[in-house]
């Protein structure tokens, strides 16, 4: 297998966690799309009403465009975690959008290389 990172463990999901908030948070769209795959699929009712399509973003370059637009709209987004669940192959992010107030919960599935592939979010409201 190489230098594949499957099965996760929880260390792994910690600092992934961890990073991937920072970046978030820090509002840095380079760092966060390093989390991301070329070709990640992503789901979500946000893209939906952001993008008026389908409600899912193809591939890093539409990825970078939709993530832009909603710092763009809340540009004082932050996130607060409560949890970090993993499984073999997923992780699983559960948090505060603060400018919402609202819990969200996103299913991500990591390649080997530990880059997200496909992301499925869930929202309270």
């Amino acid at each position: 297998m190489g230098d594949t990172l499957l099965p996760l463990n929880v260390s792994f999901a910690r600092e992934f966690a961890q990073d991937w908030l920072g970046a978030w948070n820090n509002h840095d769209l380079e760092r966060i799309l390093t989390h991301y795959e070329d070709e990640v699929v992503l789901t979500s009712p946000v893209a939906r009403k952001l993008l008026n399509g389908d409600g899912t973003v193809r591939g890093k370059a539409a990825l970078r465009e939709y993530f832009r637009r909603g710092m763009q709209a809340y540009p004082d987004l932050r996130f607060d975690l409560i949890d970090t669940l993993w499984g073999e192959e997923t992780i699983i992010l559960y948090y505060i959008n603060n400018f919402r107030g609202s819990k969200t919960a996103e299913v991500m599935l990591l390649s080997s290389a530990g880059k997200i592939s496909r992301v499925w979010a869930h929202y309270d409201r």
